[in-house]
């Protein structure tokens, strides 16, 4: 069982910038972010596939950058111009085995991370 721990969440204004990182212990094969904001349902950020194939969320494409170390044990989430409506809860999710599709989907992942929480004001 890979543990996942995220860490890099906080307050930050309208416009500012933060990075989330997640630390695997263990080999994850792809890895994304999901985020999930109080009363609404967890919602796709982004991903990085074992072959290093990004993918993001449409509300945060053009703002949000994942990226992942050369060992593939850490994931990134560099996060620029934060709106209000990105306030939530951040979760890193790993896959153990490759997959040729999307990542869009929360049950394509075998672990998740304890969350990290993300307050934008304005």
């Amino acid at each position: 069982q890979v543990q996942l721990v995220e860490s890099g969440g906080g307050l930050v204004q309208a416009g500012g910038s933060l990075r989330l990182s997640c630390a695997a212990s263990g080999r994850t094969s792809a890895m994304g972010w999901f985020r999930q904001a109080p009363g609404k349902e967890r919602e796709f950020v982004g991903a990085i596939s074992w072959t290093g194939t990004t993918s993001y969320g449409e509300s945060v494409k053009g703002r949000f950058t994942i990226s992942r170390d050369n060992g593939k044990t850490t994931l990134y989430l560099q996060m620029n111009n934060l709106k209000t409506e990105d306030t939530a809860v951040y979760y890193c999710a790993g896959r153990a085995t490759n997959y040729y599709g999307s990542y869009a989907s929360a049950n394509r992942y075998d672990y998740w991370g304890q969350g990290t929480q993300v307050t934008v004001s304005s």
